[in-house]
């Protein structure tokens, strides 16, 4: 069977449709198709890596991220130290996984298994603004492909490259989150919102010539690298414009019309009665006339009343959706069968 050559026509991300250019058969291994393993290249066994080229400066900085975590759990800043290496190397080297697998003794190949899973890991030089355009479905259809496709061919660079000056990286994302804002373009995560073809232009072309202009929302523009080490965890409280808004009226829109009209989420108290499944209080079923006697609430096990020494103040607000479920544990009534014996 002969396959058929795809006819997509849709934007294009910086790689041809499946089935068209040469035939993918003939493309044996990563090197002959001209790109970089995805997975692997930041694993390079020519040269694995040195931990030593990070100053002390930066090895005392792991070993704070390392101390907010409990004693036993150091493994638990490896998203932060992976950050931190960026910070200090633009993306993630075989040095910055050599480094984080040493200070945190574990192997290269568990690092990079969490470095080629997160996208925000740069696996080549990140420029010094990373430009990043929502193409996902509300961003994309509201105009997000039509500025991503400008800005590369106002850059001349495709997706995930960087400008030969190295000032700017491009890349398409699959949600910034701000969908109530869309299209949205980040630099350096930093939002420009409701954005257009000509808007997304004059971002980029303030960056080439040297300036800084001023998000949407949130803090001031600074380079990719500094706020790779803010991520970390490490920032200075003067440049987080703790005054600037994060949010704004489309964000807000929903709870000011809750408001007004007087909705309310649903909650219940956190005591120790089932949560109710019939009619709400002083409410009867359809053609009934009398109210019926309320039935008696379900008894806890000895390991449920333990528990709820634990518990949340009664007082605080929960969802319904969180309130405990009955199990066969919690649920006397319905005790679970022996092992072996659910399907009899």
């Amino acid at each position: 069977m002969t396959a058929t050559p795809s006819t997509n026509t849709g934007p294009n991300y910086g790689t041809e449709p499946f089935g068209t250019g040469a035939a993918r058969a003939d493309l044996s291994t990563a090197a002959e198709a001209g790109r970089a393993n995805f997975r692997t290249s930041v694993i390079n066994l020519d040269r694995p890596g040195d931990p030593s080229v990070f100053s002390d400066q930066v090895r005392a900085d792991a070993a704070e991220l390392i101390s907010r975590y409990p004693d036993g759990q150091a493994r638990s800043a490896l998203l932060p130290l992976l950050h931190l290496v960026q910070s200090e190397q633009g993306h993630v080297t075989p040095d910055g996984i050599a480094f984080c697998a040493d200070i945190l003794d574990i192997t290269k190949a568990q690092v990079a298994a969490v470095a080629t899973f997160y996208t925000m890991y740069k696996r080549s030089p990140t420029g010094e603004y990373l430009v990043s355009v929502c193409t996902n479905t509300l961003c994309g259809m509201l105009g997000g492909d039509d500025i991503f496709s400008a800005l590369k061919e106002q850059l001349g660079v495709g997706n995930n490259q960087t400008t030969p000056d190295g000032k700017i990286t491009l890349e398409h994302a699959e949600c910034l989150a701000a969908c109530d804002y869309a299209p949205v373009v980040t630099v350096n995560y930093e939002f420009f919102d409701n954005q257009t073809v000509g808007t997304a232009r004059n971002v980029v072309s303030q960056l080439q010539s040297g300036e800084r202009p001023l998000p949407t929302r949130g803090a001031p523009l600074c380079t990719f690298k500094q706020i790779e080490r803010q991520i970390a965890g490490f920032y200075d409280e003067a440049a987080l414009a703790p005054e600037a808004n994060s949010s704004g009226v489309p964000t807000e829109a929903g709870v000011k019309l809750a408001i007004e009209l007087g909705h309310t989420a649903p909650s219940y108290s956190l005591d120790t009665t089932a949560p109710s499944t019939g009619p709400t209080q002083g409410e009867l079923p359809v053609g009934q006339e009398t109210a019926t006697e309320k039935p008696a609430p379900r008894k806890r096990t000895t390991r449920a009343k333990k528990s709820t020494a634990q518990a949340p103040a009664a007082d605080q607000p929960t969802s319904e959706h969180d309130a405990p479920l009955q199990t066969s544990g919690s649920d006397e009534a319905n005790p679970a069968k022996p092992a072996g014996e659910e399907a009899k």
